[in-house]
């Protein structure tokens, strides 16, 4: 068809015209005596009771800590906004991490919120853990309560008192955190305040809530005052501040694999019904998930139910397939707590209870992979040491079973010109862990992975082995066979915790623990 000789057609609509059609279902009466008669006669608000957050001299000095890298820099940490999931319907809100760091706000709360370090005069700003005082002033930009005379309280599908509930005031906010609040409307100029090329300089936490980037980058721009590289130093500093837990980050890690060690037991109490399952690594997956909700605020991360073959799979996430005896189950499971540390364990499980004689060598071989790694987690290590040490376990095993290519032995294999037993295992052995599952990732390399292991770091140790069901350089008998052990692991003033060593380990305790359980 030539559209030259088309019928004209009305005129295109706009991108808000669109935005604004998914209020055509609405029928939600505009009278002005409906509106009259909705925001009247009605009594006090409950108190919500809020009280001081355990959190509040923990986050204080935290702020102080950053505080102290930027002297004379306002520091913008939002907390993000609602995601849409499906047209009108939003994800379940879950605030930036580093946000939830420097305030002790966690669960759902206070989308759209923005935390502010405004510089102050040296020493004059909030005080930290010892009293003295830091180079900044903080203040929480937050969406509260909106009066019941408005539109918003009765209308506003994302914010309104009628659709999610009754929303913290100034106060409240105040009274938990410890920071002063004020309303988000107040950003702009709050930011905009004397920012100019020779005035102060406005770092934001990127990644976190574009609206809020677009703004300081607004700011910047009209000040002439371009600072965007130096974002990254922001990020960076909030990440790295993470890498070692104070006492109360500790006390909320020890929770959550608490959490977690009962839904593992709530899991292998399931198994006989994922076996009977047509997709039974569902059944593993939604026992774990239930459980993570009504005892924390949610996993920690989508829930890996590997049977089989799907064990090889390092983040097999769809957990579709069946669950067979005889055959390994991998469950990679973490509890997020409320506060929003998560827990990340993994426990490969024999489907019927028992191991073969198969299972139980590779299981054996990455337990000594995983001990070998917890006997070098200690301060004045390096980070790097932990993978180091696991990896000389399973490249000698694999040379004892014959699996390394001919003329390859594993000192060979351990070589930076070798590596080639890390075709069956080719992820790393840690990664620190905290309020994100892969916790401080944006943090320097050198206090990272090179960095010395200090009292108060907490990491995973998970080690594995994954032979793929068509992987013709093993035996048969290994194939489709994926095998790992994680646990989570405090570095002590001498040594280490396993936080999670109430979860057994050894593939005989594993198999007393699954009889135990099931009866």
């Amino acid at each position: 068809m030539d559209m030259t000789d088309a019928t004209p057609v009305a005129e295109t609509a706009t991108a808000e015209e669109i935005a604004e059609r998914v209020n055509n279902r609405s029928q939600r009466p505009d009278s002005a005596a409906f509106k009259a008669f909705i925001t009247s006669q009605w009594g006090p608000r409950p108190d919500l009771g809020v009280e001081a957050g355990a959190a509040a001299p923990f986050t204080a000095e935290r702020r102080a800590q950053l505080s102290a890298r930027f002297p004379g820099v306002r520091l913008v940490v939002p907390a993000g906004s609602l995601k849409v999931r499906s047209n009108d319907t939003d994800y379940r809100f879950r605030p930036h991490s580093a946000f939830a760091h420097l305030t002790g706000l966690g669960t759902d709360q206070e989308p759209d919120a923005v935390l502010v370090l405004h510089p102050t005069a040296a020493g004059e700003g909030d005080p930290g853990a010892d009293g003295t005082g830091s180079d900044h002033h903080a203040v929480l930009y937050v969406r509260p309560l909106a009066a019941r005379d408005t539109e918003e309280f009765y209308a506003d599908s994302r914010y309104g008192e009628f659709w999610v509930g009754a929303r913290p005031s100034l106060d409240d906010v105040t009274t938990l955190t410890g920071i002063e609040a004020r309303h988000v409307d107040e950003l702009r100029d709050a930011l905009a305040k004397d920012v100019g090329a020779d005035g102060v300089q406005v770092l934001v936490v990127t990644g976190a809530d574009e609206a809020v980037e677009t703004l300081v980058e607004a700011i910047r721009t009209e000040a002439g005052a371009e600072a965007e590289a130096a974002d990254e130093q922001l990020v960076e500093a909030a990440s790295e501040l993470r890498l070692v837990k104070d006492e109360l980050e500790v006390e909320q890690m020890r929770e959550a694999v608490a959490r977690t060690i009962e839904g593992f037991e709530q899991v292998v109490r399931s198994l006989p019904r994922a076996v009977e399952h047509r997709r039974g690594e569902r059944v593993i997956e939604t026992t774990f998930d239930a459980h993570a909700r009504l005892e924390g605020n949610a996993v920690g991360y989508e829930t890996i139910a590997a049977a089989g073959e799907h064990a090889t799979t390092l983040h097999w996430t769809s957990n579709d397939g069946v669950v067979r005896p005889g055959e390994l189950v991998l469950v990679d499971a973490g509890v997020e707590v409320d506060s929003l540390y998560t827990a990340d364990v993994t426990r490969t499980l024999p489907v019927d209870g028992e191991f073969t004689d198969v299972q139980r060598r590779v299981y054996r071989a990455v337990l000594d992979a995983a001990d070998a790694a917890f006997a070098v987690a200690r301060p004045g290590s390096k980070f790097r040491d932990l993978h180091a040490a696991a990896m000389e376990v399973i490249a000698a095993r694999l040379e004892e079973w014959g699996l390394l290519p001919d003329g390859v032995t594993a000192e060979v294999s351990l070589s930076a010109e070798g590596q080639q037993h890390r075709r069956w295992m080719v992820h790393g052995t840690s990664h620190h862990l905290g309020l994100d599952v892969h916790d401080c990732a944006q943090a320097r390399r050198e206090l990272y992975l090179d960095g010395v292991l200090e009292p108060g770091m907490v990491f995973t140790i998970e080690p594995g082995l994954y032979f793929k069901s068509d992987d013709l350089a093993v035996p048969a008998e290994y194939r489709g066979m994926g095998v790992r052990i994680e646990d989570d692991v405090l570095v002590t003033a001498d040594g280490n915790e396993n936080l999670s060593a109430a979860l057994p380990r050894t593939p005989e305790d594993v198999e007393a623990w699954m009889a135990r359980l099931r009866g």
